[in-house]
């Protein structure tokens, strides 16, 4: 089997009808048995997960694992909706009262799903990627979207920022990245940097 990715929600900065409306991108992925949700944050209702989801006939007890690319309550919100799944961030996953201590860089979800540690939006930044029959698909905060921020004014540390997106640009069959708040992409000369 090879792993397949999905975006159930496509997220945003601001609506073009209400400027105080921010989205996450929630992206879904699939290998062997393993049902991953990504970064299951801020979305208009729970049904904006839950449908799309549905609609590929999986139930929320049956997703394994959710990872949070980082702790910011827009990626976060609705990890809940997923009882059964082990939840991962930077340097653990948790269950109930499971709490396992594990480094994120190179951790396994699947064989062709594995998280990196790349530290830029925050300090405890983690992608999660997944390599399809067609390349790798990246999630990651690093961007916002396809065309910003150049420079994130929330970055603790910009130089780390840069060095991080770097190292995700050269990953080997590099395909896809999807942003914190924005469409898909396919990286060229005009991303971010």
């Amino acid at each position: 089997m090879v792993a397949e990715v999905r975006i159930l929600f496509e997220g945003y900065l601001s609506r073009p009808d209400a400027e105080d409306r921010t989205a996450s991108t929630v992206g879904f992925a699939r290998d062997e048995g393993v049902l991953i949700v990504v970064d299951p944050g801020l979305v208009p209702g729970q049904d904006a997960i839950l449908r799309p989801l549905a609609e590929l006939e999986v139930a929320p007890d049956a997703i394994t694992d959710v990872v949070l690319s980082h702790h910011h309550p827009d990626h976060t919100l609705n990890a809940g909706l997923f009882p059964k799944a082990r939840v991962h961030d930077h340097w653990a996953w948790y269950r109930d009262d499971l709490w396992i201590d594990r480094e994120a860089e190179g951790f396994e979800l699947s064989p062709s799903i594995r998280l990196i540690e790349t530290p830029g939006h925050s300090a405890q930044d983690i992608s999660t990627v997944v390599e399809t029959a067609d390349g790798a698909v990246v999630f990651t905060h690093l961007w916002w979207n396809a065309q910003k921020p150049a420079e994130d004014p929330y970055a603790p540390e910009p130089e780390l920022l840069h060095e991080n997106r770097a190292r995700v640009l050269a990953l080997p069959g590099l395909r896809t990245i999807v942003p914190g708040h924005g469409a898909p992409f396919e990286p060229g000369p005009d991303t971010p940097r």
